[in-house]
């Protein structure tokens, strides 16, 4: 798949979202997902001030450095991500905030179209490829997307910008036991994903004595930590993939622990 084809799923993946938050009752904006306790107003702020970082990321790499020195000083402080972002955007309602990111996340799209796919952005990591970087957005689109699908009782369909995620899930295999200090089991699992078109996705050596099979949205809200294993139809051979299935993390950050079983399910 291309750089043009990477865009494209971004923006859509976003206007998605912006369409689904478009359609919530004031009171909605408010009500406590069970990520964390977060709230469909908590989702977009967070994704709108990693979305304003981003742009400064692809367009302004000092502006970009002296923003997170800003942003290291706060947490060294003993301020939380979540905490800040609230203060940033406190002004807004719902509506308005939608109203800040929806542009926002079509400029960073922008942006990221414009550079080479193997340009270097600084983020709070290592510096990343522009490919990659969009990837990871909209990794962290989708999964604080899900947060809202939840909050609003919907059934989210499946669609095949499940794949960039699903990639991601599989490439951070080692990168999930190291982060936790744990030696890394080899090899990595054969993944068999079942595409929302009926299709199978495939990674790894199909020889591999470790093997993952089942939905490919499934497979992406136990990377994502949006569910736990057990409440998704995925199966998994017993050992290392089991044990990976239980602390996969494909995005960046020390390690989070997911949910425990029946926990991130969506509103009744």
């Amino acid at each position: 798949m291309g750089r043009d084809d990477l865009i494209a799923d971004l923006r859509a993946e976003c206007e998605e979202l912006a369409a689904l938050c478009g359609g919530l009752a004031p009171a909605q904006w408010r009500v406590a997902s069970a990520f964390y306790g977060w709230s469909a107003w908590d989702e977009i702020a967070h994704l709108c001030y990693f979305d304003e970082a981003g742009l400064l990321a692809a367009t302004d790499a000092d502006a970009f450095a002296r923003d997170t020195r800003a942003l290291a000083g706060r947490l060294a402080r003993g301020e939380e991500i979540s905490a800040i972002a609230r203060e940033r955007y406190s002004h807004l309602d719902g509506a308005a905030l939608l109203a800040h990111w929806t542009p926002l996340s079509a400029r960073l799209a922008d942006a990221l179209a414009a550079l080479d796919p193997r340009a270097r952005l600084p983020w709070y990591g290592p510096d990343m490829s522009a490919r990659s970087f969009a990837t990871a957005r909209l990794m962290e689109t989708w999964a604080h997307g899900q947060d809202v699908w939840d909050v609003a009782g919907r059934t989210r369909p499946a669609t095949p910008r499940l794949r960039h995620i699903a990639h991601l899930g599989v490439t951070t295999y080692r990168w999930t036991f190291v982060n936790r200090g744990l030696p890394v089991p080899e090899p990595v699992p054969w993944v068999a994903l079942d595409a929302p078109d009926g299709s199978t996705w495939t990674w790894g050596d199909p020889d591999a004595p470790q093997w993952v099979r089942g939905p490919a949205q499934d497979f992406c809200l136990v990377v994502t930590q949006r569910r736990h294993v057990a409440d998704t139809a995925l199966a998994a051979s017993e050992g290392s993939a089991s044990r990976w299935l239980a602390i996969a993390q494909c995005f960046a950050g020390p390690p989070a622990d997911g949910p425990a079983p029946g926990v991130r399910k969506p509103a009744a």
